[in-house]
């Protein structure tokens, strides 16, 4: 598949969205992506600690949208899992934050050709069927060529384990592994405000995909039954909007009886 579509795709006055969630948290995505990779980005401010919470694709620079927008200091950049759509801007930070279990050093796992990324899934039943194959819908300048995106490797600067506290001064994330759609997924865990970053362990709706080439639905089937003993009243997940803690019981809750049922 050629990128000839690219040269009919328009160019975005602003690759970015900004979406303000309260004082301390903001959503940025990139509108002009194909759904399947429409991420959500989560920027957390702290007291003493700013958090990037996973950093989209990579077709224009986040560090540069947030130095220019609201950043008051560099953050942090905390990555769930090392999909694309996680990842992609992840190099542009000097602090990367990951599980010990993610391969986010990994070569050759991105691409904005919609065929050549079912081949990097190899997902069973992972279709994308995007516009002219590509899977962006504008292009963030007029010399931009989607077949040259290339996913930079990463390697964190430090490795998360589980149970492991992350702390902004008014505000404390616990670390909470969550295998199943990669080995090395993570949540983070805000205790005391019961609020849960789910990266793409949970997202509504529940299209959630557990047979990709790195994915084991044994692990999610374990990560859904402790995703039930969470206190949550508010979900943050790495696509769609958020939603309440009794829709993430409802949804884990339905995964599980549904794989173990065969």
């Amino acid at each position: 598949m050629s990128s000839s579509g690219a040269q009919h795709l328009p160019v975005a006055d602003r690759w970015f969205e900004v979406v303000p969630i309260d004082d301390a948290l903001t959503l940025i995505r990139e509108p002009h992506v194909a759904s399947f990779v429409r991420g959500n980005i989560w920027y957390l401010r702290g007291e003493r600690l700013d958090l990037v919470i996973d950093t989209g694709l990579g077709v224009a620079s986040l560090s540069a949208e947030l130095a220019a927008g609201f950043s008051r200091r560099p953050p942090v950049a905390v990555v769930t899992h090392a999909h694309l759509d996680h990842l992609g801007s992840a190099h542009e930070f000097a602090e990367v934050w990951a599980h010990e279990l993610e391969p986010t050093e990994l070569p050759g796992q991105g691409t904005l050709l919609g065929e050549e990324l079912n081949e990097i899934l190899g997902g069973h039943g992972c279709s994308i069927g995007v516009p002219n194959g590509l899977l962006v819908e504008a292009l963030p300048h007029p010399d931009y060529v989607p077949a040259d995106y290339a996913l930079v490797p990463v390697e964190p600067t430090r490795r998360l384990v589980d149970g492991e506290v992350i702390d902004l001064g008014d505000r404390r994330l616990t670390v909470v592994h969550l295998p199943g759609h990669t080995a090395g997924s993570i949540g983070l865990y805000d205790r005391d405000n019961r609020a849960l970053f789910t990266g793409d362990v949970v997202y509504d709706p529940p299209d959630l995909l557990d047979e990709l080439v790195h994915s084991n639905v044994d692990d999610y089937v374990r990560s859904m039954r402790r995703l039930l003993t969470l206190d949550v009243s508010i979900v943050y997940p790495g696509h769609g909007d958020p939603f309440a803690g009794e829709r993430l019981r409802d949804i884990a809750g339905a995964y599980v009886a549904r794989r173990a049922a065969g």
